[in-house]
């Protein structure tokens, strides 16, 4: 794949603690205050009231302003506020009770756009128990976050004071809490889908609930504190009520009404309890029946079925193990939760082992190391002589030892890269959104020349015959010579070219986003064409007369190299924008749709499939009678060639699109979470 984007729906950008419900909070709307016991005095009510919130109702549809955009809350920080001399406001995305998050600029990264989530505390009350508790609850929110690492938590950059506000600068997440994806939803959500969801959260509340030396409760599992990002992707928000976790230890009745288990209105916090609440969450997706607005504790009266009788009793039955009122009848543990999901039909991947040590891991190999550039990575690596060279983009190309990952060089565009870098002769050749093919020199990282485009280049570069050949979106695909970098010739497509070469003998085969698939002599020369009805970002594999690509149009096409004429087509569940790759007899290509394909090359039947969490846009790599693939989902998967099964997994923290590239035992591999990884095979 040479194009690094990938087809999704447009989504939300919200901050982590948008959608959160302050415990702290004195808002009266969708919070119910508990009455005080008649024995207390008045003052000695107040106190008891101030830590015993449990959320309510949500608002009446005629109070809701969620298709209004944010109010401005008064008294919030102008655009252009400056704190600590480094995050400068760009503007309010929401507020709620105590506190208002904005949208900032982190300028300790001057050469890119960085933004953040800065959560902001006003200190208002005046009841002096109350006033501790507030702040209790925000620092334990910063410090709880500080110590966590997992892919599915937001990161937390930095935590401060100004005068009576508190601030907690956080990763922001791009996307939309289940809340709102259930309510724009016509119809119900599919089982498969949230079972997805359900698997990656009890992996989350697995790392928290094991977690050295104290474990945590997260306390307020629901919808609408669990974000899904662009790459679908559970993202665990809002950790202003979770609590380190000490047995037998009693606290305050906190939590949401019709998602809270009962012993959380004793006091009582344990692991169990957010089994509880991700089983009255997954009922909620599963029947559309809001919790907040029926008794409480009465989903054993209202089945799923009842209202959705799409859902398997497999599914129904956890879910009402989930929600055993008492808590002895629950599910032990998150990792006991999960595998029973892994085991229904509708899972979306493969169950994970036994073992709580590596259960939020999955099941890959360490990283022999990782590199963090500072930005996403959506090019694919390659290694020559001993050095790693990959893009990123942050708008850099860089050189690093491929055995140790140890910094070497980078060289600054002047835009984000997403073409994926190609070495030969002593140079390194790479193209940027800033329209132009840079050869560096593979030693120094010196520039030896340059070549301007009219459009950015997504394209990577392909040597041969003394030429580098790549394509632009200016529509044209570019002949130059590989060591000047002047334009020997230059053929012009119906749309841009996004596609890597091919470059065979006589044939340069790419594919545009008009949807045709090019055969052009090496003189520049058009030989055939072939038309699909979308775009084709798939880069062509050509193999013992025979060319295959992927198309946006969902299928998967073999073309007879000498006419173009189609052979086979495959029909895949989404847009194939990965590249193909060939081993033993067999096609491997990823989709849209999730899936992995094994075909036939000579019939297109298909062999196997393998389904993952997320689409696959990576370009599949065969080595050794395995396939290495990534995932949207942020994984690493290594299958059997011969049937699919999976070998391992490996999670990383972000969107895999960058392919694998496979030498000297290992495979290296870049994800949207900034890091390139080297991992061993």
């Amino acid at each position: 794949m040479s194009d690094t984007t990938m087809e999704q729906e447009p989504t939300e950008t919200t901050p982590a603690d948008e959608n959160q419900s302050d415990s702290s909070s004195d808002n009266t709307l969708g919070t119910r205050h508990i009455e005080a016991p008649p024995e207390l005095s008045n003052n000695d009510a107040a106190s008891e009231l101030a830590t015993r919130h449990i959320s309510g109702a949500p608002p009446l549809p005629d109070q809701s302003t969620t298709s209004e955009p944010a109010s401005i809350p008064e008294g919030s920080l102008k655009e252009g506020t400056l704190l600590q001399d480094r995050y400068r406001i760009i503007g309010v995305i929401g507020a709620g009770g105590m506190s208002t998050v904005y949208q900032a600029q982190d300028l300790r990264f001057p050469q890119v756009m960085r933004v953040c989530a800065v959560k902001e505390m006003i200190n208002t009350a005046t009841n002096p128990e109350i006033r501790a508790s507030m702040v209790r609850n925000f620092e334990r929110e910063a410090n709880i976050l500080a110590t966590l690492s997992h892919p599915c938590i937001p990161q937390v950059f930095d935590y401060f004071s100004e005068a009576s506000r508190s601030y907690l600068v956080m990763e922001l997440i791009e996307g939309k809490d289940l809340e709102a994806v259930l309510n724009e939803t016509d119809g119900f959500l599919s089982e498969a889908q949230v079972v997805e969801w359900a698997l990656q959260i009890c992996e989350v509340l697995g790392y928290l609930h094991y977690r050295k030396p104290s474990p945590v409760v997260f306390r307020d599992m629901k919808p609408s504190n669990v974000m899904i990002d662009q790459s679908n992707r559970v993202r665990l928000v809002d950790f202003g009520i979770a609590k380190v976790f000490q047995s037998g230890e009693k606290g305050t009745m906190i939590g949401t009404e019709g998602y809270s288990p009962p012993e959380q209105y004793r006091g009582l916090a344990e692991p169990r309890g957010d089994l509880y609440s991700l089983g009255a969450t997954m009922h909620h997706l599963l029947s559309k029946q809001d919790p907040r607005l029926e008794p409480p504790f009465s989903f054993h009266d209202r089945p799923i079925v009842e209202s959705n009788p799409m859902v398997s009793p497999e599914l129904e039955e956890i879910v009402v193990r989930a929600l055993e009122y008492d808590i002895n009848r629950r599910f032990g543990s998150a990792e006991e939760m999960h595998m029973a999901l892994s085991n229904l039909h509708s899972a979306r991947r493969p169950a994970m082992p036994g073992g709580t040590a590596d259960f939020h891991r999955g099941e890959g190999p360490e990283a022999i190391w990782q590199f963090a550039c500072e930005d996403e990575i959506r090019s694919n690596p390659t290694v020559a002589d001993g050095v790693l060279y990959v893009s990123a983009y942050d708008h850099n190309l860089y050189a690093l030892e491929a055995d140790t990952g140890k910094f070497v060089w980078k060289y600054a565009t002047d835009g984000g890269i997403g073409s994926s870098p190609h070495v030969a002769g002593g140079r390194v050749f790479v193209g940027s959104n800033d329209g132009v093919v840079y050869s560096i020199n593979t030693e120094t990282g010196r520039i030896q020349w340059t070549c301007p485009t009219k459009a950015p280049v997504y394209s990577s570069p392909r040597c041969k015959f003394g030429h580098v050949f790549f394509g632009s979106d200016d529509g044209n695909l570019y002949a130059v010579a590989e060591t000047s970098g002047r334009v020997v010739w230059s053929f012009a497509a119906e749309g841009a070219v996004r596609s890597s070469a091919a470059v065979a003998e006589e044939t340069i085969l790419f594919g545009d986003e008009a949807g045709t698939l090019y055969a052009v002599g090496v003189n520049g020369q058009a030989r055939w064409r072939f038309r699909s009805k979308k775009g084709i970002m798939s880069s062509p594999l050509l193999h013992k007369e025979m060319v295959y690509v992927g198309s946006k149009d969902r299928h998967v096409y073999a073309l007879d190299a000498n006419s173009g004429w189609a052979v086979w087509r495959h029909r895949t569940g989404g847009s194939v924008i990965s590249s193909p790759v060939i081993g033993e007899s067999t096609v491997y290509v990823g989709s849209a749709d999730c899936e992995i394909y094994a075909l036939d090359a000579t019939s297109g039947n298909v062999l196997w499939k393998f389904q993952t969490g997320g689409q696959v846009s990576s370009d599949p790599a065969y080595f050794e009678g395995a396939v290495y693939v990534g995932s949207t989902d942020g994984c690493v998967y290594c299958l059997d060639a011969r049937n699919g099964r999976l070998r391992w997994r490996f999670q990383t923290g972000g969107a895999v699109i960058s392919a694998p590239f496979i030498t000297g035992g290992m495979l290296y591999i870049g994800s949207c979470d900034h890091y390139v990884y080297a991992l061993p095979i």
